[in-house]
C-alpha cells in the first residue's frame, strides 16, 4: 500500500476532526464524506470499529503506514510501562515528527520531504530516513546549504508552538531532543488505549 496522497479534508471529515490542522473545507462540511454523509440514519459503530477507527486516525495523523505502525506498537509493548503512552512517545521521536514539532516545516508531510531530500541533520550528520528514531540529547538541525530555503525560512518565521521536550536554537537553526514527552504534553487527540485493545485481540 502506498502512502495516502489524496484530499486531506476528506480524511478529516471521516474522523470528524481536523487532524491535519485548520481546514476551511472541513469547517464547511463537518460531516462524513460520501453521498450519505449528512444522513442521520447511521448504524452504531461496534467496539472493534471504534478501536480500528482510532488506530486509523493515529496512522493518518502521523503519516505512518500499517507495517511501520504495527512494528512500532510491538516495540512499545516490549518495553516496561504503559504501552499506549510508550507507543505515542516512540512515534513522537520519529525524525519527521521532530522536524515538524520544531517548526522547520509547517506539516508532517513537508517535514518528511525535507528529511528525504537530505536537508536535515542529526548531530551534524545528514539523515534522510523519516522514521529515524531521535534519541535523548540528539540535535536536529537544518543542513548548512539548506538554511536559505524559502519553505524553511517561512515556516520558522511563523513558528509559534513550542514544546517542553524540545529546545530550539534560532542562531544555529537546530533543536535538541531533551526527553520523551509525557502523555499530557502531546497535543494530539488520540485515545491510545483503544489502539492497545485492538492489537491485543
Amino acid at each position: 500500500m502506498a502512502r495516502y496522497i489524496g484530499p486531506k479534508s476528506r480524511i478529516a471529515r471521516k474522523f470528524k476532526e481536523a487532524i491535519y490542522g485548520p481546514d476551511r473545507s472541513f469547517e464547511k462540511k463537518n460531516y462524513p464524506p460520501g453521498q450519505h454523509g449528512q444522513s442521520k440514519r447511521r448504524r452504531k459503530t461496534s467496539e472493534y470499529g471504534v478501536q480500528l477507527n482510532e488506530k486509523q486516525k493515529a496512522k493518518y495523523t502521523y503519516g505512518i503506514l500499517e507495517k511501520q505502525f504495527k512494528n512500532t506498537f510491538l516495540r512499545a509493548s516490549a518495553k516496561s510501562g504503559v504501552t499506549g503512552v510508550i507507543l505515542l512517545q516512540l512515534i513522537e521521536a520519529r525524525l519527521d515528527n521532530v522536524v515538524f514539532r520544531l517548526g522547520i516545516s509547517p506539516t508532517r508531510d513537508g517535514a518528511r520531504q525535507l528529511v528525504s531530500h537530505c536537508h536535515i541533520t542529526v548531530n551534524g550528520k545528514v539523515v534522510n530516513v523519516p522514521s529515524y528514531e531521535v534519541k535523548k540529547g540528539d540535535v536536529v538541525g537544518v543542513r548548512e546549504r539548506s538554511k536559505s530555503l524559502e519553505v524553511i525560512v517561512n515556516s520558522l518565521t511563523g513558528r509559534s508552538h513550542r514544546f517542553s521536550w524540545l529546545e530550539w536554537d534560532e542562531t544555529s537553526m537546530s533543536g535538541k531532543f531533551l526527553n520523551f514527552p509525557e502523555r499530557d504534553e502531546i497535543p494530539e487527540n488520540i485515545k491510545e488505549q483503544l489502539i492497545v485493545e485492538l492489537y491485543s485481540k
